[in-house]
């Protein structure tokens, strides 16, 4: 089954079709967006050098981290196409990005990748995103309210009231980072609950974080459940899901997405390894061809489901100087911000790890001059929380050890 005939159209007319999303896109955002027409004059293009493949290629594209000092800069307004008061919602993520949601229905294209793993009208799905300022949890809910499902806002931590919902409750599906699942499946254990009798669930959704397939079996197995999922981020939404079929994640109907050169932003062939960039097909904030930093290639073979998409072959890196954490963005530009609220500070560099498969950040820190350690650690996570959103734990070195042109962020996390 499958949630709309878009997802197994042939090859030719989804080109077709993609490519007069496209084209619609362009000429909406050549007359309002300002951010748009300037990024067209910096590539030396003009509007009619887009009507192909190739020139659309040719557009520079527009980096995630951009939306920082462009929104800063020129305010949000320079990149819409309507009037902020004619959006539904704005968010906000971090860094800071504003994060602004269009009128139409499903507007973060969502409901497919809910579909294919295996969500259907009569559920009762427990959501452990974020509702607060952020727009995973309304984004992931409203489409699982298109679909039929009943949906529990039960946002991100208090484990045992996640454990107390699903035992009184008769929650069927999950929403949130596979971790976490991992982690009420391992109180609700604690507390003596058979997981695969005395609760409910059936299926779990999962996205934020990258999933190994220890994890994944990990969590099936404790449970029960299927795990399956999505790929996107907090500006575009769905860029890519699995199936029942975990052999990669389908892209998306509602975007054109490409695998491209990090360097030139130019297209790679079908199986190379590139960024992943994405254009929408959503009208009021037209992001066209944005890079993600995401490091992915191509499938390009058949799928057992019958979906005829391509599929994304994983994440397998980051493209730029940003890592992902516990769902979040940390951005070497704002730890530099909180190292320049303290002056002892004279060099630091950011550390991920994922020891157990959990992932736990650190800043290395080198500092001059005598010391409360005890409470300047507690001053700096502080800091560090209040624009990050993340509490790192902190390495003190003593002054010289750390070269102040060391890398800023180490990832070192494995799969």
């Amino acid at each position: 089954m499958f949630y709309h005939d878009l997802e197994t159209e042939p090859p030719e007319k989804r080109r077709t079709r993609q490519w007069k999303s496209v084209q619609r896109l362009v000429k909406r955002a050549a007359v309002d967006s300002g951010e748009f027409r300037q990024r067209l004059a910096d590539s030396g293009l003009a509007l009619a050098d887009l009507k192909t493949p190739e020139g659309f290629a040719a557009l520079r594209p527009l980096r995630k981290k951009e939306l920082i000092s462009l929104q800063a800069e020129r305010g949000l307004s320079w990149l819409l196409t309507c009037k902020p008061g004619e959006l539904s919602r704005i968010y906000q993520s971090p860094g800071p990005i504003f994060d602004p949601e269009g009128v139409e229905s499903d507007y973060w294209g969502w409901a497919e990748g809910f579909f294919a793993a295996g969500f259907r009208p009569g559920d009762l799905v427990q959501m452990t995103f974020s509702y607060h300022l952020t727009p995973a949890g309304l984004m992931l809910e409203e489409p699982l309210r298109e679909i039929g499902c009943a949906v529990i806002p039960a946002g991100p931590g208090n484990t045992e009231v996640q454990v107390e919902l699903m035992r009184r409750l008769p929650v069927t599906g999950f929403v949130g980072m596979a971790s976490y699942l991992k982690i009420i499946g391992e109180k609700a254990r604690a507390q003596g609950l058979d997981l695969k009798t005395d609760l409910c669930l059936g299926k779990a959704f999962v996205a934020a974080e990258r999933l190994s397939e220890a994890l994944r079996a990990e969590v099936e197995e404790m449970f029960g459940a299927t795990v399956r999922q999505g790929y996107g981020t907090a500006d575009v939404g769905a860029i890519a899901y699995e199936c029942e079929h975990p052999q990669g994640m389908h892209l998306s109907s509602r975007a054109l997405v490409e695998i491209c050169d990090p360097e030139t932003g130019r297209p790679l062939p079908p199986g190379d390894t590139g960024e992943v960039v994405v254009t929408p097909f959503t009208g009021s904030y037209p992001l066209i061809r944005l890079a993600t930093g995401d490091l992915s290639s191509f499938i390009t073979e058949d799928c057992p489901c019958g979906r005829s998409s391509w599929r994304l072959d994983g994440i397998k890196g980051r493209a730029d100087d940003t890592a992902k954490v516990k769902g979040q963005f940390v951005y070497p530009s704002q730890a530099a911000q909180v190292a320049a609220q303290f002056p002892q500070v004279e060099a630091w560099q950011i550390v991920v790890t994922n020891p157990g498969g959990k992932d736990r950040l650190g800043v290395r820190l080198a500092l001059g001059g005598q010391i409360d350690v005890a409470a300047f650690k507690v001053a700096y996570q502080a800091a560090f929380q209040a624009l990050l959103k993340l509490r790192p734990e902190v390495e003190i070195l003593p002054s010289g050890a750390l070269a102040p042109d060391a890398k800023r962020l180490v990832d070192e996390r494995t799969y």
